[in-house]
């Protein structure tokens, strides 16, 4: 059971091309912004399409795989587990993010 305490499945499109970070010690991450989308019907019964926008970081060998595959619309599958982090900013302000660190990635449609 303790393997699904914090885990995220989703499927969706890269809203944009991945940015990679080079670290010294030669490690680099990936990240992009993965858009899944929710339809509903309103308190009106009119039909609505939602999208949610939701933060991927991308470490070790799937790296190379987003490099050489991933790009800006490409429909993929993700899993991974939801980090949040924090820092300040230029002006103080403190600052937080979620992101879901991925450990599998699918490639989908053509």
């Amino acid at each position: 059971m303790n393997a699904i305490k914090n885990k995220v499945q989703l499927i969706g499109r890269l809203g944009q091309d991945p940015e990679f970070v080079n670290f010294e010690d030669g490690n680099k991450i990936a990240r992009f912004p993965l858009a899944t989308n929710d339809n509903y019907k309103d308190k009106n019964g009119e039909k609505v399409k939602r999208t949610y926008w939701h933060n991927i970081v991308v470490r070790g060998g799937l790296v190379n795989v987003v490099e050489n595959y991933v790009e800006k619309g490409k429909e993929i599958a993700v899993e991974g587990k939801l980090a949040t982090r924090s820092w300040e900013d230029r002006d103080g302000n403190k600052r937080y993010i979620t992101e879901i660190v991925c450990n599998e990635l699918l490639l989908l449609g053509k």
